[in-house]
């Protein structure tokens, strides 16, 4: 992997120290480094506070491990974990059919480094008793439950724009989805669950192998569900959303109805609030349904009358088939075509203007100097050009249908599209091997 020269400029204090020594600096220093190593590469916010997280997670193993060598330092080392750790997303949700009181599995493990409940926050202690008395919720039940929530400083952090943003690599970011790990555990979710997966395409419309792909880039099909309490997530974005953001004035009101949205789930659903885990944005279970979603597009698809993302492939399957058919998407349809370039007629511009957003006939898309062929040329809806930059190589183009739009409504990047899409596509022909 190339670094960055931000993320090598960290590496001129490793010192010639003796022995166990500069092991131990040499571990703790890199594993410093860890989340920049991985962050440096994602080309979508998203993926960026999903690739900080992970490599925080190495981060705090390669600590760990480091305590464990020499006892005596334990309680020095697990300071310095709690100091530097911003906590990895390690839960692996039960995929057992026999449902808990919706309560996330989680996982074992130090939480995040916090800076307060919100108890003290006059601001969210007013929206507490607003929000109580506009949905008829018991005042005291919400001012207790958001005064336990914690601000998290990293959490701040992590919705930040990058500095120095990274260049967008498909081929890169396409080897972190498309590997091992992901398709064999596609493969056993797939042979576990084949019935469901069936009946859920002849239900919503929406391919097996695109399910598939969404839980396995998402989660792993629910090993890294996040270990983030949802509250302090939730809290932390929607009463101390960093100003500074270009988004902020959106972003903030966003997170405080995602907010009030947990709360209505947890009273609704016989929640315990402080025990939810998800995501550094308050994303939950296997598909990583924000609480909205949850509510809107979530479905009890095993018919035990209530809807857990968490410890139910059933519901899991069923909600990420129900958000794409919500999204409009439209069965028998192919998500892309492969695209080339006539350079004599060629309007690129033009092309890339509507960025994502289906907007081109066929015959448009050609009169624009895109070439189509085959099945392409029959397609009867419009057509996006979708650009997938590779780091200093030259870009990848294809041709997005509706259902390429679609997809980006779970995630809006055209990258973590083409990832669900090849990932399910690369499951798919391994089972028909």
């Amino acid at each position: 992997m190339a670094l960055s020269p931000d993320t090598l400029a960290g590496c001129h204090c490793l010192l010639p120290l003796p022995g166990l020594v500069v092991t131990r600096v040499y571990i703790f220093q890199l594993s410093m480094l860890i989340p920049n190593m991985f962050a440096a590469l994602a080309p979508d916010r998203r993926t960026f506070g999903r690739l900080s997280l992970f490599g925080w997670g190495i981060a705090g193993s390669l600590i760990g491990s480091m305590a464990m060598a020499n006892p005596a330092q334990h309680g020095r080392s697990a300071s310095l974990k709690a100091a530097h750790s911003a906590k990895a997303t390690s839960a692996k949700a039960k995929s057992s059919h026999a449902k808990l009181q919706a309560q996330p599995t989680g996982s074992a493990g130090l939480r995040p480094v916090t800076a307060g409940a919100y108890r003290h926050h006059e601001a969210a202690m007013a929206w507490a008793d607003e929000f109580a008395q506009r949905q008829g919720l018991d005042r005291q039940w919400v001012r207790n439950t958001i005064g336990q929530a914690e601000k998290i400083p990293a959490i701040t952090q992590y919705v930040m724009p990058p500095a120095t943003p990274a260049a967008k690599n498909w081929h890169a970011y396409r080897a972190r989805f498309i590997e091992p790990i992901r398709i064999q555990a596609g493969l056993r979710f797939w042979q576990n669950h084949a019935a469901t997966l069936a009946r859920a395409e002849q239900t919503f419309g929406v391919p097996a192998e695109l399910i598939v792909g969404v839980i396995g880039v998402e989660t792993i099909y629910g090993q890294h569900t996040g270990n983030f309490r949802v509250i302090d997530a939730l809290a932390t974005l929607a009463f101390d959303f960093p100003a500074q953001h270009p988004r902020a004035a959106e972003r903030q009101p966003y997170f405080a109805n995602e907010l009030g949205q947990f709360l209505l789930l947890s009273q609704r659903n016989g929640w315990q609030p402080l025990r939810m885990k998800g995501s550094y944005a308050g994303a939950m279970g296997w598909p990583q349904f924000m609480p909205g979603s949850w509510a809107q597009f979530a479905v009890d698809f095993d018919g035990d009358g209530r809807i857990d993302l968490y410890n139910s492939p059933a519901d899991v399957i069923g909600s990420v088939a129900n958000y794409f058919k919500i999204f409009n998407w439209k069965s028998g349809m192919a998500t892309h075509y492969p695209v080339q370039f006539d350079t004599t007629r060629l309007e690129m511009d033009a092309l890339m203007a509507p960025d994502i957003l289906p907007t081109f006939s066929v015959n448009s898309f050609i009169a624009k100097g895109a070439v189509l062929d085959g099945a392409a040329l029959q397609h009867t809806g419009p057509l996006a050009l979708i650009e997938l930059q590779n780091g200093g190589d030259a870009p990848s183009y294809v041709a997005g249908t509706e259902n390429f739009y679609a997809i980006t409504r779970y995630n809006w990047s055209s990258y973590y599209a083409m990832a669900v899409i090849e990932l399910g596509q690369v499951i798919k022909a391994a089972r028909q091997r």
